[in-house]
């Protein structure tokens, strides 16, 4: 059993802070006098991108999208997925998948709504607890997202989902609730967009009040690609592991 709290003593200062944030791309930095390894992520939810670029990279079997698998209603079978994805980022040498996207299929002009499960809370819920379970059971990371109300690519890194609270926790919510109360997710990404006027990565009523505090999670909460901006801000908020790296907002601010 490794005794973190022990090694984050044994951290200096920098070498805490350098765990706020990503060193590349797709990982973050290694603390090798402490035999703390690179953390590897790999995009999902219908494969295995591994480190490489957006375009030209490795070759990854391609698995049904979210919607297919919603289209299902098979939660059983949305687990069987998960494990094989499992086995698919573990082939890639990563150790994090970004994976399942469980937003809400609000308007039939959102984009990405392939990726998600489906327009339902509870069915999105029961696949989403399913696909982790399966993901998790591999020992690779699973990363729920986008939290939350990032149901438009229009203008989806300054758009604000002005969504009042209980609305959120009876819809928007209760995919990301049960894979925290009940799959026991590994981390949670935060969303490009603002909730209710404020970046989702420097909400502290939705991160440290929802998220920690009334569900209980002690994970990883990672901004999405670029979606992290300003320093007090995030780190107040929870903090936020601040990805891709380099650094913009962590470091030596």
């Amino acid at each position: 059993m490794i005794d973190t709290k022990a090694l984050l003593d044994n951290m200096t200062l920098a070498e805490q802070v350098s765990l706020l944030s990503g060193d590349t791309f797709w990982s973050l930095p290694p603390i090798d006098r402490l035999g703390i390894g690179r953390l590897r992520l790999t995009d999902g939810p219908n494969g295995a991108r591994g480190a490489g670029s957006f375009v030209g990279g490795v070759t990854a079997a391609a698995f049904p999208v979210g919607i297919a698998i919603g289209a299902s209603w098979n939660p059983d079978l949305a687990k069987e997925i998960g494990s094989a994805l499992g086995d698919e980022v573990l082939s890639k040498g990563a150790h994090v998948s970004l994976a399942p996207t469980v937003n809400i299929q609000r308007s039939v002009t959102n984009g990405r709504n392939f990726e998600c499960f489906s327009e339902d809370p509870i069915l999105t819920a029961e696949l989403a607890v399913g696909y982790i379970e399966g993901l998790q059971s591999k020992k690779v990371g699973a990363t729920i997202k986008h939290f939350v109300g990032n149901e438009s690519e229009i203008e989806r890194t300054t758009i604000s989902s002005d969504i009042d609270e209980r609305t959120l926790r009876e819809v928007y919510l209760i995919p990301f609730e049960a894979a925290v109360k009940r799959a026991k997710v590994w981390a949670v990404m935060s969303s490009y967009n603002k909730l209710n006027g404020t970046y989702t990565a420097e909400s502290h009523w939705l991160l440290n009040e929802v998220l920690r505090g009334d569900w209980g999670f002690n994970g990883v909460v990672m901004s999405d690609w670029f979606g992290s901006r300003w320093t007090a801000p995030t780190v107040n908020a929870g903090p936020v592991l601040e990805m891709p790296g380099p650094t913009r907002a962590c470091g030596a601010k």
